[in-house]
This record gives structure tokens, C-alpha cells and sequence, in this order.
């Protein structure tokens, strides 16, 4: 086990960027790469030793993303009995709300384009890997990946999904 952990260790910041990237929430994202990790270390004796390990913990970090967003949508969306009011400050900086106008639009793509934008863009993993991770064939990878980039840019330059607005 101590051989997994000093494998694992390393990997931890970039799972927990792409788990905050899918979720936008730091708790759930902590949530999501422990529950990752938990899952890697049950099935550690069953991964390819050959294997690219980065990749199968990415593909498993995925599946319980999708996972649970398929839960959601069966379960219908969770409210909290005692609901805390949320701060009410806003981002000072410009590049705070291009930030916000980017995560919006971000989450209008659909969830095979917008993982592998992640994946590609935050991530840096190469198209091959980004494929295995996501079970598809090369091809398909780079044409969601262009179409994805395609309507991103699309939607960024209409501002249709500007949540903040810029006050002089």
C-alpha cells in the first residue's frame, strides 16, 4: 500500500483541479477525488501495471462524475432544509467576472465537450490519453474537441451568458 500512496500523492492536485472544474464547488470537488481515490486504492491489485496510471484515475474520476450527474437528474435538484444566504460581494476585478463569464459558458456545452476541453486545456493530457479516459476513438475525440472549442468561442463572443455586468 505505501507504494500506492507514494504513486497517488503526486496526482492529487491535478485530480482536484479537474474535479473543481466539473463541479464549482470545493467541497463537492473534495468529495469527488476522495471518493476517486478510494475507488483506485479498492481496485488498486486490478489496474494495468503497464498502464498509464494518470489516465485510469482520470477515467475513474470521470465515471463517478457522470455517475452522479445521472443521479441528479433522476433524483431531481437537492435543496437544503436550512438555506444559508450567500455572500452577497460580488468580483472587483474585470478578469473575476471574464473568469465567471468563461465558467457560465463552460457549463452551456455539453458534457462530452466540456469534459474534454478540460481534459485537453486544464489538464494538458494529450488526445490518446483524453480518448482512453473518455472511451472513445481518436477521431471523435478531436472532433468534439473542435466542436466544443468551436462553440465555446461562439458563445464567449455573442455574451449570451454574461452574468456580471461591467459598471463605470
Amino acid at each position: 500500500m505505501a507504494d500506492a500512496e507514494a504513486l497517488l500523492e503526486p496526482l492529487i492536485p491535478a485530480l482536484r483541479r479537474y474535479a473543481y472544474a466539473l463541479l464549482r464547488d470545493h467541497d463537492a470537488a473534495d468529495d469527488l477525488v476522495q471518493d476517486t481515490l478510494e475507488r483506485a486504492l479498492s481496485r488498486w491489485t486490478l489496474r494495468r501495471r503497464d498502464g498509464d496510471l494518470r489516465a485510469w484515475l482520470f477515467t475513474i474520476q470521470r465515471n463517478l462524475y457522470v455517475s452522479a450527474l445521472r443521479q441528479g437528474q433522476r433524483r431531481g435538484a437537492h435543496v437544503e432544509l436550512d438555506e444559508a444566504t450567500t455572500p452577497s460581494t460580488v468580483a472587483q476585478q474585470e478578469s473575476g467576472i471574464e473568469v465567471q463569464d468563461i465558467l457560465a459558458t463552460l457549463d452551456q456545452l455539453p458534457e462530452e465537450q466540456k469534459s474534454l476541453l478540460l481534459l485537453v486545456g486544464v489538464e494538458e493530457l494529450s488526445y490518446d490519453d483524453a480518448a482512453k479516459i473518455m472511451g472513445v476513438p481518436l477521431g471523435t475525440v478531436m472532433s468534439r474537441l473542435s466542436r466544443g472549442r468551436q462553440r465555446l468561442r461562439a458563445l464567449l463572443e455573442t455574451g449570451r451568458t454574461t452574468l456580471l455586468r461591467r459598471v463605470k
